[in-house]
């Protein structure tokens, strides 16, 4: 195995704030589809549109943040 797929659901809530829910990692992009094509149908998904569903594939063994360090600053 060379990648895993790393599955996120996304969205905008009402404060504009961006929520983020980590789904799972898979072996394979099929298995990643898979599992929104189940969860589009479960209360509180099916809510949202399928675009909301992210699918990105990692490769193993890299490092994959390279931009340095940075801090967010949030204002209420």
């Amino acid at each position: 195995m060379k990648s895993v797929f790393i599955l996120q659901h996304c969205y905008e809530n009402d404060d504009g704030y961006d929520e983020v829910k980590f789904i799972g990692v898979y072996s394979t992009e099929e298995k990643a589809k898979e599992t929104i094509d189940r969860l589009k149908t479960v209360k509180g998904f099916c809510d949202y549109p399928i675009d909301c569903f992210f699918i990105d594939e990692y490769e193993i063994d890299k490092g994959h943040w390279t931009e340095g360090f940075f801090k967010y600053n949030y204002t209420v």
